[in-house]
């Protein structure tokens, strides 16, 4: 059974917390009988092994218990959470969901079928192996989702490694690659997971505070958030050992201004994608970038400054995309990188390198700079079509107090000129109202 390994450390440690959800606590004890039940009433309702199942989720004790026995009848799910309802449709029918798990608010469970088949050749190769898998989309924040199918046989193995146990906010989403890694490190280690009805920043700290929380994975944005809103004035954190960051690019003002209001917390960076999983990484410190990945079941090279990947937990393909493994089955990432030994520091990806008459301006090193400006809330730097210049540098930028767009625009440029060469200052400055985050709060790149 692909989950015997968790179970037994559920008996192992029955009376531990294992999930806190809407200020309720559920031990381990509560969590294996909650496995036992689904997985009688999925056989009871004929899902049979090889079923593509849409779990319509967030977490919640059903959703985890309801996770692990659709793994253990080796099914293929398809997280989604409502952070895609405006896509949910179009990811069902690529994902050629047959039947679906819907829990909602109140964690009540309701289920329908569709008449569907779903016969994509990867399905059957997992059919044939009887091994259960599981889809996920991309963000999309750059152009369409992709989505990747799993086997989850080849995510489990690290995870069997014994390691620290912790009271964890389950910050990244259900439907994440991100969410699932903290959802299987945290039950693998009898850790507990520490839900959240909303990622406010308040109240995401209140919940910090209250529960006692020692691990906040999340984004580099949601602590620019944090930062912006002055929310850590109001909560005591000091039983947050550990935050980590991914997703996206760090601004390195948003990292050293964090890190000198938090001198004594880890904070480390993350690297993982939808198609390969989340490598294990070690940041060279806190307040640095520089990062190394890897470690057991991943191998890492760099090409031409993009970094490439080979997995155990690779993907097994996409069901709406050609393979983008190369023929000696290497993973192109698309993330520009600087080497330093056996350290890394991410520029940004490589479909968002802004050629400016032939010189390449990296987004995240724009936006840094101008994270760093008074009244500047959150910003998106971007490329434009220019007859002369092949690309100019613009910026979207949302601004945390009322400011003359005019005089606004002339301070940035003038903010920039002093710490930018010429061509990476922005020639178009756009003040918007809208947030420039996605609910993933990963940025939305699109021009």
């Amino acid at each position: 059974m692909a989950i015997e390994f968790l179970m037994e450390v559920f008996r192992n440690n029955r009376h531990k917390d294992a999930i806190v959800w809407e200020d309720q606590t559920y031990k381990y004890d509560w969590l294996l009988r909650r496995v036992e039940h689904w997985k009688n009433f999925i056989a009871s309702e004929g899902v049979t092994p090889g079923t593509v199942v849409i779990l319509e989720a967030d977490f919640s004790p059903n959703s985890v218990a309801l996770f692990l026995a659709l793994v253990d009848r080796s099914c293929i799910l398809v997280p989604l959470t409502s952070s895609v309802q405006a896509k949910k449709s179009e990811f069902i029918e690529v994902a050629q969901g047959e039947v679906t798990f819907q829990i909602a608010a109140d964690d009540n469970v309701a289920i329908r079928r569709f008449t569907r088949i779903a016969n994509h050749d990867i399905y059957r190769d997992l059919r044939e192996q009887r091994q259960s898998g599981f889809v996920l989309f991309s963000s999309g924040s750059t152009g369409k989702s992709k989505a990747a199918v799993h086997d989850f046989s080849r995510l489990l193995p690290k995870f069997q490694m014994p390691r620290r146990s912790l009271r964890t906010v389950t910050f990244l989403l259900y439907d994440h690659i991100g969410g699932i890694n903290t959802m299987l490190y945290s039950l693998s280690n009898a850790g507990c997971m520490i839900t959240l009805q909303n990622r406010d920043p308040d109240y995401v700290l209140r919940i910090v505070e209250d529960y006692k929380v020692e691990l906040l994975p999340t984004s580099p944005t949601f602590i620019n958030l944090i930062l912006l809103s002055e929310a850590y004035h109001h909560h005591d954190l000091s039983s947050l050992k550990i935050v980590t960051y991914g997703t996206e690019p760090m601004p390195e003002s948003t990292l050293k201004r964090f890190h000198e209001l938090f001198p004594e917390m880890d904070l480390r960076q993350t690297y993982g994608l939808s198609e390969l999983g989340i490598l294990r990484s070690k940041s060279m410190s806190s307040d640095s970038l520089w990062v190394k990945i890897g470690g057991e079941g991943f191998e890492t090279r760099v090409v031409d400054d993009i970094l490439q990947i080979k997995a155990h937990s690779a993907m097994l393909g996409y069901l709406n995309a050609p393979s983008p493994f190369s023929e000696d089955e290497w993973f192109v990432t698309g993330d520009v990188v600087e080497v330093n030994g056996d350290y890394l520091r991410f520029l940004g990806r490589d479909s968002e390198v802004i050629n400016v008459g032939g010189e390449k301006v990296y987004p995240a090193e724009v936006e840094s700079v101008i994270q760093g400006m008074d009244n500047v809330a959150e910003v998106v730097v971007y490329s434009e079509q220019n007859p002369i210049m092949g690309q100019v540098v613009s910026a979207r930028v949302r601004i945390s107090k009322q400011e003359d767009r005019k005089s606004f625009a002339l301070r940035l440029k003038r903010f920039c000129r002093e710490r930018l060469q010429a061509y990476k200052i922005p020639v178009r400055i756009k003040l918007v109202d809208s947030k420039q985050h996605g609910d993933r709060f990963k940025k939305i790149r699109r021009s």
